[in-house]
């Protein structure tokens, strides 16, 4: 026996001792046997596990679980184990001893998975969390980055800024996302109308397949590449790290936050938007949020806020906006003028003049109760339409709406060009969420706010996309699909997969077929592969 095979001996044989003590499953057992086997020897993996009985497992496994209606219920499943891999080798170990021992992988980058299927399954599962592949490696010259997946985004914007004030790149307004999840879904941003989704902007990835091998661009070929910038990378394999082209981001860019309420015309302004923002120049996007608010004789309005960016300076901000859109009567100090890894911070909702180092914390604080359902609209909300919305947003009380506009750059890219389908010919794409906390009712309110939220999506169907009503895949929804744990009935998913993906998901079961035949990688949403018959 040679010196490297005594040293994986022994540790194999303390890490079997130490795992006897703690578990009785014997799928368990074999599974964390078959680890240190199969990773590499200088970065144990047997530091990276953890099993319920550790003490640092609950806290581990809710600390990166964002939504307390998944956690909180109490017929979901706990995951065997967490794996917190720390080395490209503990992932593949990962792949392969779970796919020998026919246990189900579920993989966690940021937790934000509005559902809860990356910590989530209702057979014996385990997360392998990817949170601690965390490295950013920012090239200036080339204008190029590599990040890996468990890095969130504010993290990415702290270290380009560190680099350079006229560089950025589009992605997410929450500063907690995790790269891996957020990139597959598409990455939508508020530089979208300037430079397009992140995916837009990604050339390159690392990626480890069924059979525990690591690819680049060339190797895993241009299908692959092609489906995992949008279709859901955990449906083919597990992605480490992302290379990325940089933005060109002027020194200051210029933002705001216009409020109105019903009695000063929101109704109005509101309409309006919705034919001027997919049409403004690409460097400018405004998001329309309305909310319910009280107002002082106790009755309930709507305050709609018209929040907005410029990649330029306040003065030449005010000459467009009282050209394109003067309904909004945007005045010179409702302009706020920063750099752009500032603009990161006022929207993610930080108070002006918050240091950026705020971009470091990587976990979300205050976590909630929530429900999240979207839609795409290729034509414009009649105000009757409005009204009807707005009384529905005063009867629900919690919740959280935004319309964010396409049209600029997304209409130049194909709609084949990325998984993702929905470019040109949409005007905007709504996100709505219901919301409560435990003063609310808690776990046991979730019945009750689920159901408004679907009354909700129920009633604005009639104005939204149909055959099929789209759905973005960022914003994870259950409601429109979804397969048993362990099973993945190609006409189930079909159903969903085309109201995410529409057309290209027919290409996605190809891919899928082409490298995990078997379905390895799946979960209640997963792409299936397409089957022969087809």
């Amino acid at each position: 026996m040679n010196s490297s095979s005594s040293k994986l001996f022994i540790l194999s044989t303390s890490f079997l001792l130490s795992i006897s003590s703690i578990t009785s499953n014997s799928v368990l057992d074999n599974f964390l046997q078959c680890l240190p086997i199969h990773s590499n020897t200088s970065n144990p993996i047997t530091n990276s596990i953890y099993v319920p009985n550790n003490s640092s497992f609950q806290y581990l496994y809710e600390l990166r679980a964002n939504n307390l209606r998944i956690i909180s219920s109490s017929t979901i499943s706990k995951p065997l184990a967490i794996l917190t891999a720390r080395h490209a080798s503990h992932v593949q170990a990962a792949v392969i001893c779970a796919k020998i021992h026919s246990i189900q992988l579920r993989i966690r980058s940021g937790g934000h998975d509005y559902e809860g299927l990356s910590y989530v399954s209702d057979i014996p599962f385990v997360i392998l969390d990817l949170f601690n592949l965390r490295s950013i490696k920012i090239n200036i010259t080339s204008e190029t980055a590599w990040v890996q997946v468990g890095a969130t985004t504010g993290e990415l914007y702290y270290k380009i800024a560190e680099k350079s004030k006229v560089h950025g790149f589009p992605s997410g307004v929450c500063t907690t996302l995790g790269i891996g999840g957020h990139f597959t879904g598409g990455g939508y941003g508020n530089m979208i109308r300037k430079y397009g989704l992140s995916i837009d902007n990604v050339i390159d990835a690392c990626l480890i397949d069924v059979n525990g091998t690591i690819h680049n661009r060339k190797s895993m070929g241009e299908d692959v590449f092609w489906a995992i910038r949008g279709g859901g990378g955990t449906s083919f394999g597990v992605i480490l790290s992302w290379k990325i082209k940089l933005v060109h981001v002027p020194r200051k860019v210029t933002v705001f936050k216009v409020q109105r309420t019903l009695d000063q015309g929101a109704t109005d302004i509101a309409y309006s938007w919705q034919h001027i923002a997919p049409k403004l120049p690409k460097y400018l996007f405004i998001r329309l949020q309305p909310e319910p608010i009280t107002i002082g004789n106790g009755n309930k309005t709507i305050r709609v806020s018209f929040i907005g960016q410029f990649l330029g300076r306040s003065r030449k901000l005010m000459n467009l906006m009282n050209e394109e859109f003067p309904e909004l009567r945007l005045q010179q100090n409702d302009c706020i003028e920063m750099s752009w890894v500032e603009s990161t911070l006022f929207w993610a909702g930080f108070t002006n003049g918050t240091s950026i180092d705020v971009l470091l914390n990587r976990v979300v604080e205050n976590k909630v109760f929530f429900k999240t359902k979207s839609d795409y609209y290729k034509n414009v909300i009649p105000k009757q339409g409005l009204v009807m919305l707005w009384e529905m947003l005063m009867d629900i009380g919690n919740i959280f709406v935004q319309l964010n506009p396409h049209g600029g750059r997304m209409d130049e890219i194909s709609e084949t060009e990325t998984a993702v389908h929905q470019r040109g010919g949409y005007l905007f794409k709504v996100q709505y969420t219901v919301y409560w906390s435990e003063s609310d009712g808690g776990i046991g309110a979730a019945k009750r706010y689920v159901e408004m939220s679907r009354r909700l999506y129920g009633a604005m169907a009639q104005y939204a996309s149909s055959d099929p009503r789209e759905a973005f895949l960022n914003y994870r929804d259950l409601d429109i699909g979804c397969n048993e744990s362990n099973d993945t009935d190609f006409g189930v998913a079909e159903v969903y997969g085309t109201k995410y993906f529409n057309n290209n998901f027919m290409r996605l079961a190809r891919v899928k077929a082409m490298v995990d035949p078997e379905n390895f990688f799946k979960n209640e949403q997963s792409i299936p592969p397409l089957p022969s018959s087809h």
